[in-house]
């Protein structure tokens, strides 16, 4: 297991609708979602403008951001299940 990057958050701007914004996340969330971006062909602003559309009004962009890169991680998963590498489930019995 890697160890937890414990740096504290950064500030990034980033541009929605016209309007310039400051968002304030950890390093990984900055890199999932940049990686998230990259996947989807997107710009990061661009992606930015779609999670800010659907999130729900009392949700803040940082914590739409980070749910959005955290269900992302998850679907990856859920698509590539970790395999045990070394045993036999039926040798188990």
């Amino acid at each position: 297991m890697t160890a937890p990057d414990w740096r504290p958050p950064a500030k990034r701007s980033l541009t929605i609708q016209g309007h310039r914004t400051s968002v304030s996340l950890e390093p990984a969330f900055w890199d999932g979602f940049r990686a998230l971006a990259a996947r989807r062909g997107m710009a990061l602003n661009a992606l930015a403008v779609e999670i800010d559309a659907a999130r729900p009004p009392d949700v803040g962009l940082a914590t739409a951001i980070r749910l959005s890169v955290l269900g992302d991680l998850t679907a990856q998963l859920a698509d590539h299940p970790m395999v045990p590498s070394t045993g036999n489930a039926s040798s188990n019995q």
